[in-house]
């Protein structure tokens, strides 16, 4: 993967490039602007449409192939096999940018927590869209309850910048 060429690349209507990590011809991989935990990245199709079923075959299989690798990258950087795998397809599951994705965060025994990882997921936590868009947050809908967590706060560009060239090194060694 190059990241030579800089044309700007946008998970739905928000400019992301320099968070990007990780690039196929189909997809790519960035840092979260409010990680559950850490090492919670996303996987995303260049192309917009916000459903799996809309993905082409090639692009599901791209989109997969690169979860593979990038949890790969993460298994050995946080020195764990596990995951959670989530992707909330469409409004009612918590998707809040209209962009298919789909997290990778990688699981510990010290940061295991069960289910209560998907009610963060459903939440506050969860809300990447209200996260990249400040001025009216869009709020996440489904079953899980909403969470406050006053202590967790987006990160800045410049950290978020720096953990994509730190997972871009650690990608040119699993490639």
């Amino acid at each position: 993967m190059s990241m030579a060429s800089k044309a700007l690349i946008h998970f739905g209507p928000y400019e992301v490039t320099n968070e990007v990590f990780y690039k196929t011809s189909l997809c790519y991989a960035l840092v979260n602007i409010k990680p559950i935990l850490p090492g919670h990245v996303l996987v995303i199709p260049f192309r917009q449409v916000q459903y799996l079923s809309e993905l082409n075959p090639d692009e599901v299989t791209d989109v997969f192939m690169t979860v593979q690798k990038v949890q790969q990258m993460l298994s050995k950087t946080y020195s764990t096999s596990d995951a959670n795998i989530a992707i909330q397809n469409g409004v009612e599951s918590g998707q809040t940018v209209p962009h298919f994705h789909c997290h990778i965060i990688p699981r510990s025994k010290p940061n295991t927590e069960g289910d209560g990882f998907y009610n963060r997921l459903q939440g506050e936590e969860g809300n990447i869209g209200g996260a990249l868009w400040d001025q009216s947050r869009p709020k996440p809908v489904g079953k899980f309850p909403q969470l406050d967590d006053e202590d967790r706060h987006p990160r800045t560009k410049e950290e978020m910048k720096k953990e994509a060239d730190f997972f871009r090194e650690q990608m040119a060694m699993i490639d």
